[in-house]
């Protein structure tokens, strides 16, 4: 038979004060590790902020100085551009034998105060026509130059008066919806290629709009 071993279990030892006491200031210093890193990470957090938002400020101002350079040069560019149309139409419109052109012309109603511009103004003893110049024209454009000129025969300039008004949509570029909306709304359409105006060929049947 094999030998029986003899086990004796020592007896177990309670917690002393010294051990309580120990826990707790292992506990305590935990937290307060925990509580300095958290004010750390705190602080790091506050410093990038602010870091943040200078840099966003910054970038701010130089969003807001570039939009102002662009909006400066798109304004440049439509001049430039109307600049560009206005001393090239002469020819462009044989029938009407147009002599006199105007730029940037501000109507006024009846107690002084403009109540629009036109781009460009063509006229002749007989006819005159108002073309809205435009970068880039879109349908909007189309629709804003039919108001335009209604309110020009209510507060008719001397050119005008006593003649039969014309429109004409121009641009830069022209898309073919653009140009369609605009020969379905009687007005004639110009395009700049290059340092040439060219008039975009009428459908078949067009009849300009008189006003």
């Amino acid at each position: 038979m094999g030998k029986m071993i003899e086990q004796t279990r020592q007896p177990q030892r309670g917690l002393t004060f010294d051990d309580v006491w120990a826990a707790m200031m292992e506990t305590d210093r935990k937290f307060q590790e925990t509580d300095r890193k958290f004010q750390e990470t705190d602080r790091k957090f506050q410093e990038s902020k602010v870091e943040y938002d200078k840099r966003q400020k910054k970038l701010d101002a130089q969003i807001d100085k570039l939009g102002k350079q662009l909006g400066g040069l798109h304004r440049s560019v439509g001049e430039l551009i109307e600049t560009l149309i206005a001393s090239r139409l002469w020819k462009k419109f044989p029938k009407y034998k147009f002599n006199r052109v105007f730029q940037r012309i501000k109507i006024l109603d009846n107690n002084n105060e403009p109540v629009t511009e036109i781009d460009i103004l063509l006229s002749d003893d007989e006819w005159a026509m108002t073309v809205e110049v435009k970068r880039e024209p879109d349908k909007n454009d189309v629709k804003h130059h039919l108001k335009r000129m209604k309110i020009m025969r209510e507060y008719s300039l001397n050119e005008i008066k006593g003649k039969k008004l014309l429109g004409a949509i121009a641009g830069g570029v022209v898309s073919p919806e653009v140009r369609e909306c605009a020969q379905q709304s009687g007005f004639y359409v110009l395009e700049l290629n290059g340092e040439q105006v060219s008039l975009i060929k009428s459908p078949e049947g067009f009849v300009p709009l008189q006003c």
